[in-house]
């Protein structure tokens, strides 16, 4: 496209006025099926593919952005199915809206308390935040005090702020009465990070007093409320196949190790089913395993793993329904998804 070619020079080319040709590039307000085609073959042949988009955002006072705040280094997220269906969802929602994604790393390895100054300054509409924030997230403050519309998934939400989250501790019930019906009563738990510190192992009641993040704290709950009071709680600082390995290992090499492993992810859980295949157990005839989120894992063929199930796509899409309602000014709400049990391969009777 020329540099001169401006939208000036495509409405005269079609013969319309400028107005008229700013309708036709926008889509919106009433312009014939017809005037608009003139339009854009008009400007096919100039070579000028629209208006600048600069300018347009200046016009709307909007930028066209929803900004997506990941809680952990972005290489992490992209080995996160959870995370990517979850955003592939979003995406396809927020489409039809003229918006797009800038993900924006909340914080650096787990540890850091620095804010990524583009949380601060980065050009966003709406704020998602893809982790379970807690209150006094610094994240949570810079966004508000710029003024950003925030929509939270998993955490704790002020007043103002939209929230999806899904039924995760009825889940964590459900895998609790299925494993007790099967006789299990030696329970251990693999769980997700309790707080931002990273840490790795099993952890101490001053440790469980402590969890700040809601999803943890939640999924553990559900696993109490089954009656269950798991044999040991093994905190793990991310949800990957490898740290439920680790976790594995020190779980099933224990004198006294348990009958059934319940993971807070399916990551972690498949994990622990390669360690149990490393350390020559049968599953699930020596110990059971269980997971969450009901992911679809080819490669643990032919295990197919218990799990709780969650709609990942319809997760993504509601957090693109309430990114709209915050953008049209309705009252921030709250929706929640139900999640279902789905009995697979690994999980069995209690050894004798």
């Amino acid at each position: 496209m020329s540099a001169r070619t401006t939208l000036a020079d495509v409405a005269a080319a079609a013969g319309v006025s400028v107005s008229t040709a700013s309708l036709a590039f926008s889509g919106a307000g009433p312009i014939s099926p017809a005037t608009r085609t003139k339009v854009l073959e008009a400007a096919g042949t100039l070579g000028y593919q629209g208006p600048n988009p600069l300018g347009r955002q200046l016009r709307s006072g909007r930028a066209g952005i929803v900004g997506v705040v990941v809680g952990d280094s972005l290489r992490r997220s992209f080995r996160d199915p959870v995370s990517i269906q979850v955003l592939d969802g979003l995406a396809t929602s927020i489409e039809s809206l003229g918006l797009g994604l800038l993900l924006v790393r909340g914080s650096d390895e787990p540890g850091a308390e620095e804010l990524n100054p583009l949380v601060a300054t980065a050009a966003m509409d709406v704020a998602v935040l893809l982790w379970g924030a807690t209150t006094d997230s610094p994240v949570l403050a810079a966004l508000r005090a710029r003024g950003v519309p925030i929509v939270v998934v998993e955490g704790r939400v002020g007043e103002g702020d939209a929230l999806i989250r899904i039924q995760d501790r009825t889940g964590m019930r459900l895998i609790g009465e299925h494993l007790l019906a099967l006789g299990h009563r030696r329970i251990a738990t693999v769980t997700l990070p309790f707080d931002r510190d990273g840490r790795e192992g099993p952890a101490d009641p001053a440790r469980l007093t402590h969890m700040r993040y809601e999803i943890a704290r939640r999924r553990l709950a559900g696993l109490r409320d089954a009656g269950v009071e798991p044999t040991v709680v093994y905190e793990t600082p991310a949800s990957l196949v490898e740290l439920g390995t680790a976790a594995g290992r020190a779980l099933l090499s224990s004198p006294d190790r348990p009958t059934a492993i319940v993971a807070q992810s399916d990551l972690l859980a498949s994990g622990v089913l390669l360690a149990a295949r490393e350390l020559g157990l049968s599953v699930p005839g020596d110990v059971s395993i269980a997971g969450f989120d009901g992911l679809d894992l080819p490669w643990l063929h032919p295990d197919v793993l218990t799990s709780v199930h969650q709609p990942l796509q319809t997760k993504g899409e509601l957090i693109g329904r309430a990114v709209a309602d915050l953008l049209a000014g309705k009252k921030p709400r709250t929706r929640t998804l139900d999640v279902s049990l789905v009995v697979g391969t690994t999980t069995g009777p209690a050894p004798v």
